[in-house]
Order: structure tokens, then C-alpha cells, then sequence
């Protein structure tokens, strides 16, 4: 810890925040695109699958290398992989490939890249800041993804409008461009690690893997945490999916709806970010983080319930969803950032995420299946509900409730659990 932490977080928010903005845009002119092009849940359920299943997949051995690795030059190798594919796919849509499966694999090597970029920068995190201060920064990361949410759909739209697809691509590989050059002039320390953890042989890595999986396992709290929320998840995927065509098909919306309610979701984002950077909740993390199960819950299940005509309302609903959602992953973040020793860090992040992510690829499967039989609407309403009710089932877990008191990280360094 020095004492210019602060700075150091400067520089590298301003490199993530324009890789932020540039992915957002990216990811929403694909988004506009693929609805615009075929109008199928299908199709956008397949895209969300292509960009979460390779993740899904690698991310428990990638957090494995990523807790072995200089988390630094891990964070640069993975923009710099996400950049060069880009760019691959960019010169194949310029050549007039411009078909799904290209979009697909598109998808696909950024998720791969992802696997090690976001558990890399998340495990940084208690290096670099005062523990104090791991909510408060947690915010401010929201804030920055937020400011990327409401500006990018809007830079998305324009691109997509004024540009074909290949060369909206080219935004995301100067924005990783700009990140990796932001990593250059910060240090970024590595946690100590025991001898054996410098081994690369395969039963070293799934003695690290286990290592990984029982610091979540023997903690009863965590375990119901990440029970809780890969429900939750669960329940988000599909509707998350359907967003776009709920837009579309239901309030009769146009780009510019799509647009405006990526933008006020970002809006929401940015409000639920900017109330923990400033006032730092002393409230229990795990009673923040019910309320914003329960909270996000309604908004999504009243925005089934609208008339065709209630597009305002939704706008309004949607708000109250990214701000749910922004101080939930903020609250979600820190508790595992206070509870977990900082060297397993990279490992859990990225368990967490497949183990979140594997079962909802399940539901996105179903997605297209939900929409054309039950309905766009009613999915909205039953899903919203399931996930108000795991807010509400959630206060009635005792063990669950204590993990929200602040007893710091367990007192046995990591390197000494490897040595035994």
C-alpha cells in the first residue's frame, strides 16, 4: 500500500473508461444490428451465449493462472488479445463476411480475453486501496461503467448509422489500445505467493482450482451469496436478452427507444455508483444487496405489466433497475474483496462468474422458446418476480446475514494452506 494509490487508480480509470465506452459502443451497434437484421430472441440469445460461454468454460483455470501471474501484464495481454481479434473480424466484415457466425466468434475471443481481464482487475483492487475505501472504490467503478453505459448506446447508434459494422468495430480496438497504455504507468503489486504456487504442473493447478473452490465452500456465508445471486442471474440473462425486443415489439419503439433506455439504464447505473462513492453505506452489505434483489425485481416485473402505451413508465422502471443493479455488483464486490485473501482473489472472481453465468446459459437457450410462447411481457413479470422473491427469502439466512458484519479476511494466508 503507498500513499499514492489514489493516482494510481486515476490512471487506470481513465484507460478503462475509454475501453469502456468503446466496448459499450461496440456492444450496443452489435446489439442494434443483430435486432435491426433478423428481429429473433433467438438470435440475440445465441449472441449473449456467444459472449458469456467461453468465459463460462475457462474461468476457473483462468483465475488460477490469473492469482499465478503478474495481474498487470495479464490485464495488458488480454486487452491486447481482445484488440487483435477485433481487428481480425473488423478486415473479414470489410471484405464482405458480414455474417452471423463472424458476429458469433466475435463474441466468443472477447469473452475469452474478458476471462482474464476482469478477475485480474478486480483482484488488484485490495493491493492497490485501503479497505476502508473498497466500497467507495467499487462505486466509482460503477460510476465509470455507467457514464460508458449512457454515453456508448448513444455512440453505438450514431456509429452503426453513419458506419458499417467492420468499421464500428475499429472503436473497441482504440479503446483497448488506450487502456493498455494507461497500464504502462502504473505498478500494479502481485500478492505473495508460496513456492508450490509457482509450479505450472496440472496437478498444481487443480490443487489451486480446489484451493479456489474451498475458499467459497468453507465459508457458509459465501456459499449462500453465490447460491443466491447465480438464481438471480439466472432469471437476469433472458431478460436482459429481451430488453431490445421488448423495446421493439412491445412500446413500438425504434433505435432511438433502444437507445434511450440503454441510456437511462446507464443513468441509473450512474446514481447507484455515485451514492456509495459519496456516502459510503455503514448499513450491512448483505442487507444492501437483498434490497437490490428485491428492488431490480419489481422494476423488471412492473415493466411486463405496462399497456403499450407505459413507455415512459418503463423508462422510469428501468432507472430503478440500473440503480438496483450498480449498488448490488458494488456491494456484491466488496463483500468478496473484505472475506477473501487477496491471493485467492483472482480464482473465486472467476469462479464466481462461471459458476453465475454456466446455469443461465440454460435459460438463454430457452429464451427464444419463452418469448414466441409465453411471451415477452409475462417473462418480464415472472422472472422479475422470482428475483424480488430471493431478495426476500435471503433475509430469512442467518449465516448469510452475519457475512455481512465486517470481521476482515480470514486470518490463515493462503500460502501457508498451500504449504501443508
Amino acid at each position: 500500500m503507498t500513499p499514492t494509490w489514489k493516482r494510481t487508480f486515476a490512471i487506470i480509470w481513465s484507460g478503462q473508461f475509454i475501453s469502456l465506452l468503446s466496448s459499450s459502443a461496440v456492444n450496443f451497434a452489435i446489439i442494434i444490428w443483430l435486432s435491426l437484421e433478423t428481429g429473433s430472441a433467438e438470435v440475440l440469445a445465441f449472441a449473449a451465449i456467444a459472449g458469456f460461454l467461453p468465459q463460462t468454460l475457462i474461468g476457473p483455470f483462468a483465475g488460477v493462472y490469473i492469482d499465478r501471474w503478474d495481474r498487470k501484464r495479464t490485464m495488458i495481454l488480454a486487452d491486447g488479445f481482445i484488440a487483435a481479434c477485433t481487428g481480425i473480424m473488423s478486415m473479414l466484415f470489410y471484405l464482405g463476411y458480414s455474417e452471423l457466425l463472424f458476429i458469433y466468434i466475435l463474441l466468443a475471443l472477447r469473452s475469452v480475453g474478458s476471462a482474464f481481464h476482469m478477475p485480474a482487475m478486480q483482484a488488484s483492487v485490495p493491493l492497490l486501496a485501503p479497505e476502508s475505501e473498497l466500497l467507495r472504490i467499487s462505486g466509482i467503478n460503477q460510476v465509470i461503467q455507467s457514464v460508458s453505459s449512457i454515453a456508448g448506446p448513444a455512440l453505438g447508434a450514431l456509429a452503426i448509422g453513419l458506419m458499417d459494422i467492420g468499421y464500428v468495430l475499429l472503436l473497441d480496438i482504440g479503446g483497448a489500445l488506450f487502456a493498455i497504455a494507461s497500464l504502462l504507468f502504473v505498478h500494479i503489486p502481485n500478492p505473495e505467493k508460496a513456492e508450490t504456487a509457482q509450479r505450472a504442473g496440472i496437478k498444481q493447478v487443480m490443487r489451486d482450482l480446489r484451493l479456489g473452490i474451498s475458499a467459497v465452500t468453507s465459508n457458509k456465508g459465501i456459499s449462500w451469496l453465490f447460491g443466491f445471486s447465480v438464481l438471480a442471474t439466472f432469471c437476469i440473462m433472458p431478460v436482459a436478452v429481451l430488453f431490445p425486443l421488448l423495446t421493439l415489439q412491445h412500446f413500438g419503439g425504434g433505435k432511438f427507444e433502444m437507445s434511450l433506455i440503454e441510456v437511462v439504464w446507464g443513468v441509473g447505473m450512474l446514481v447507484g455508483g455515485g451514492l456509495l462513492g459519496i456516502f459510503k453505506p455503514s448499513l450491512n452489505k448483505i442487507t444492501i444487496i437483498n434490497g437490490m434483489h428485491i428492488l431490480l425485481g419489481v422494476s423488471l416485473a412492473a415493466s411486463g405489466l405496462l399497456p403499450a402505451s407505459g413507455f415512459i413508465l418503463f423508462v422510469a422502471l428501468t432507472v430503478l433497475g440500473g440503480i438496483a443493479a450498480s449498488i448490488y455488483n458494488a456491494s456484491f464486490t466488496t463483500v468478496l474483496q473484505e472475506k477473501i485473501d487477496a491471493s485467492m482473489l483472482g480464482r473465486v472472481f472467476s469462479m464466481y462468474f462461471s459458476i453465475a453465468l454456466l446455469p443461465s446459459m440454460l435459460g438463454l437457450l430457452g429464451t427464444g422458446f419463452i418469448a414466441d410462447n409465453i411471451g415477452i411481457t409475462l417473462t418480464f413479470v415472472i422472472l422479475g418476480s422470482v428475483i424480488g422473491i430471493i431478495g426476500i427469502v435471503s433475509f430469512f439466512v442467518p449465516v448469510l446475514m452475519k457475512l455481512g458484519i465486517k470481521e476482515g479476511k480470514p486470518p490463515v494466508p493462503v500460502a501457508q494452506e498451500m504449504d501443508k
